[in-house]
C-alpha cells in the first residue's frame, strides 16, 4: 500500500454492485464529497442506485455472469469514467482476490483488504490455522482439505459424528453437507465437492464437527492497515433459513462479558498482525460458554447497520477512508456502544412492480432499500429488497419497536416475508433470547403459515 501521506484523496468512485448496498454507498460518498458512478444491467436501468449516482454505466444484460460479474466491463467502466477507486459492495466480487488484484493492477484503489489478505482469509482451511495462532479456536476438524472418501470417513469418526463438510473457498451455505453416519460420507463428499467447484471454481472441501444448535455470532471490525483496529461490538445472526440470515441483532443475547473480551482480544491481534485494512467481520459459533472460530468475511456485511446504530459509526465511511487514505476517524479507546439494534431482512417472494410503498418512521427506525413506488423487482438477483432496522435502549424495547415498524411497512405489488418476520420476533422462544440455529426449523411450519 502507498504510504499514508502519499495516498491521493479519491474524487470519483465506481460501485460494482446493485440494490440497497449501492444506494447505501452512494449516500456515504456524497457526505464525503466523492462523486459516484453506478453500474447496472439492463434489468436495473430504472433502479434507485442508478437514479441517485452522479453517473451510470450499463454493463450488460440481466444475467449476473454477463453484467455484475463481468470483470472486464466493470474495470472499463471505472477507467472510462475517470474513477480513482472501486467499491465492490457485498456479494458478487467483494471477496474475490483475483478481482481485487486486477483493480489494483489497473491503478485503481480497491475498497477492501489487499488481495493477499483476501486470499489468506478466503481459504477456510488456512484461515482456521491462522485464527488458532491468535487464541481463536476453530471447531474441531481436519487440518487440510480432504478428497478421498475412505480417509474422510475415518477422519470423521475421529472428529465425532455428526460432521459437516464445507467448501474451502465457499460461503452462503454452498458446498455444505451434514453427515451423521460413516456410510453416508462418500456420497456427500462428492456432492459437496461438485457444488463447491460449480459455485467457487474450487472443489476443495474440509470436515468439521457439526454443532447441532449453536449461536452464530460475529464481530464487526474496522482497521486502517497500519495496526489501528476498532471493534464495534458483536452481532447475533442465529436466526437463519437454509444458512441464509433472516434477523440480526447487536449485542448478542447469548454472549457473556468474559466471552466478549476473549473474542475481541484474539480478533484484534489477528487483524493487527495481518495489517488488515477496511471493514470486516470475524464469525464464531457459540455453544454454552465456548466459542469456535468459523470464518472471516473480508468485506462489509449486509447486517452492518445494527453495528452502526449501537456504535454511532458510519461503517461505509470508515471503510472508504481506511482503504483510500490509510486512516479512520475511530479511536478504539473512545468507542462507546449503547442500546440494542435489530435488523429484519425483507425478502421478495416474487418479482414484479411495487405499486405502493409506505416506509415506517419514528424514533430509532431506519429503512435501507432500493424500492420506490413504481419500481420493478427483477427475478435475476438476490431476493432481499430491503432492511428494516431499529434501535432502542434494550432488547425488549427494540423488539417492540420492530414490531410496530413492521406493522407500518406496506409493500404492495410484490409478495414479501414481512408477516413471517413479525411472527418470528414475537415468538416466545425468540423473545426469551435462549435459542440456537435450529430455532427457525422448530417454528418453520408456523412461520411459513404466517406468509
Amino acid at each position: 500500500m502507498t504510504e499514508k501521506n502519499q495516498v491521493p484523496r479519491i474524487r470519483r468512485l465506481l460501485i460494482a454492485n446493485r440494490g440497497e448496498i449501492a444506494v447505501r454507498i452512494i449516500r456515504s460518498c456524497r457526505e464525503l464529497g466523492i462523486k459516484t458512478v453506478a453500474v447496472y444491467s439492463t434489468a436495473d436501468k430504472d433502479s434507485l442506485h442508478v437514479r441517485l449516482a452522479d453517473q451510470a454505466v450499463c454493463i450488460g444484460p440481466p444475467p449476473a455472469a454477463q453484467s455484475y460479474l463481468n470483470r472486464s466491463n466493470l474495470i472499463m467502466a471505472a477507467l472510462n469514467t475517470n474513477c480513482q477507486a472501486l467499491h465492490p459492495g457485498v456479494g458478487f466480487l467483494s471477496e474475490n482476490a483475483g478481482f481485487a488484484r486486477l483493480v489494483r493492477d489497473k491503478g485503481l484503489v480497491f475498497i477492501g483488504p489487499d488481495p493477499e489478505v483476501i486470499e489468506l482469509l478466503g481459504d477456510k482451511v488456512i484461515a482456521r490455522e491462522t485464527a488458532k495462532r491468535f487464541g481463536l479456536p476453530p471447531t474441531p476438524g481436519t487440518e487440510e482439505a480432504v478428497s478421498d472418501p475412505a480417509a474422510a470417513a475415518e477422519l470423521a469418526e475421529e472428529i465425532g459424528f455428526p460432521v459437516i463438510i464445507k467448501a474451502a473457498a465457499g460461503g452462503g451455505g454452498k458446498g455444505m453437507r451434514i453427515v451423521r453416519e460413516k456410510k453416508a460420507m462418500a456420497e456427500n463428499l462428492a456432492l459437496a465437492g461438485r457444488e463447491a467447484e460449480a459455485n467457487f471454481a474450487d472443489g476443495r472441501v474440509f470436515i468439521e464437527r457439526y454443532l447441532e444448535n449453536p449461536r452464530h455470532v460475529e464481530l464487526q471490525i474496522i482497521a486502517d492497515g497500519s495496526g489501528a483496529v476498532a471493534i464495534l461490538g458483536e452481532r447475533d445472526c442465529t436466526v437463519q433459513k437454509n444458512h441464509q440470515k433472516l434477523i440480526e441483532e447487536s449485542p448478542s443475547p447469548g454472549v457473556t462479558g468474559d466471552m466478549r473480551k476473549r473474542m475481541a482480544a484474539g480478533a484484534e491481534r489477528m487483524f493487527r498482525e495481518l495489517k488488515y485494512r477496511g471493514a470486516g467481520t470475524i464469525e464464531f459459533l457459540v455453544e454454552e460458554n465456548n466459542f469456535y472460530f468459523m470464518e472471516v468475511n473480508a468485506r462489509v456485511q449486509v447486517e452492518h447497520p445494527v453495528s452502526e446504530l449501537v456504535s454511532g459509526t458510519d461503517i461505509i465511511r470508515q471503510q472508504i477512508l481506511a482503504c483510500a487514505e490509510g486512516r479512520t476517524e475511530l479511536k478504539a479507546a473512545a468507542l462507546h456502544l449503547s442500546g440494542w439494534a435489530v435488523e429484519c431482512r425483507i425478502n421478495a417472494l416474487s418479482p414484479g412492480s411495487v405499486t405502493r410503498l409506505e416506509i415506517p418512521g419514528g424514533p430509532g427506525v431506519r429503512f435501507d432499500s432500493f424500492l420506490y413506488s413504481g419500481c420493478t423487482v427483477p427475478p435475476h438477483y438476490d431476493s432481499m429488497v430491503a432492511k428494516l432496522i431499529v434501535h432502542d435502549a434494550g432488547r425488549e424495547q427494540a423488539l417492540n419497536r420492530m414490531n410496530r415498524a413492521l406493522d407500518e411497512l406496506i409493500i404492495e405489488g410484490i409478495k414479501t416475508n414481512r408477516e413471517q418476520q413479525k411472527y418470528i420476533i414475537n415468538h416466545a422462544i425468540f423473545r426469551s433470547g435462549n435459542f440456537g440455529t435450529s430455532y427457525y426449523e422448530k417454528i418453520a411450519r408456523e412461520a411459513e403459515n404466517a406468509l
